[in-house]
């Protein structure tokens, strides 16, 4: 039986209305909770929104106006806000390391998978300060914690991504508001496109929306404020543990003596 009791609250998914997102606004809705499902496909995120009891807003998260208006809208028809999963995400789709670079392509993975975390996160902290404090959950990727080479561009977004939360999650912990990462493997939905093929050549063990759901709701039953957690098949989710700063000649800096600790 779970831990997490979400009735009387509310939740907002972004890319809601297929593969993560879908699987975690069922399983947010299960919990208890309202769910706001956000998604550019209108009629998905009307799908989910009438399968969950929530509602279903149509907006485009790398539009600086979209996720001010959506938490606005949220509260108002809502009432309160008080989970928030930052999910919707692109894969870079060119290698971002020769001089053919797209730059339209490019512009709009950085629009989708870093400036709409930071929109969303800069909107959602006034609304959960307004009920004492919530939980943000940002889905990063694997490719947030090492290198991923047959997609850069999309590497370099999700370590932007790990990095922004470990550092706004130690400031917002200090308000009751936990944000954190999940760092998932590959998961079987259509962000894989054609690689989807020759995992399943190889009979490579894939994720499920629903492992993503899992992990999300241990998040949100007690995860440390600006952690990064690992979800990978067969294995149970769990923080990382990142190293150290190095210090001066190569030790390890005390935990206390890191940028933005020390002045």
């Amino acid at each position: 039986m779970s831990t997490v009791d979400l009735k009387g609250q509310v939740a907002l998914v972004t890319g809601g209305a297929g593969g993560i997102g879908a699987a975690v606004s069922r399983r947010l809705a299960k919990l208890g909770a309202r769910v706001a499902v956000l998604d550019l496909d209108a009629a998905g995120a009307q799908r989910i929104a009438s399968a969950t009891g929530g509602i279903a807003i149509v907006g485009d998260v790398a539009d600086p106006g979209t996720m001010p208006a959506v938490v606005e809208q949220v509260e108002r028809e809502l009432g309160r806000l008080d989970v928030v999963h930052l999910n919707a995400g692109i894969g870079g789709g060119q290698t971002g390391v020769d001089d053919t670079l797209d730059v339209a392509r490019y512009r709009k993975l950085i629009g989708v998978n870093v400036d709409h975390v930071v929109y969303g996160l800069c909107a959602a902290v006034p609304a959960l300060r307004r009920q004492g404090g919530g939980k943000i959950v940002i889905t990063a990727s694997l490719a947030g914690l090492t290198a991923m080479p047959s997609d850069p561009l999309y590497t370099l977004t999700k370590h932007a991504v790990v990095g922004y939360v470990r550092a706004a999650g130690e400031v917002l912990a200090r308000e009751n508001i936990a944000v954190t990462a999940l760092c998932p493997g590959f998961v079987d939905t259509l962000l894989l496109g054609a690689a989807k093929e020759e995992f399943d050549a190889v009979a490579f063990p894939l994720l499920t929306p629903s492992d993503i759901a899992d992990a999300l709701e241990s998040v949100l039953a007690g995860a440390a404020s600006g952690q990064a957690w690992v979800i990978q098949p067969g294995g149970r989710s769990s923080a990382y543990e990142f190293r150290g700063v190095p210090g001066v000649g190569g030790g390890q800096l005390p935990p206390d003596v890191v940028l933005g600790r020390v002045r």
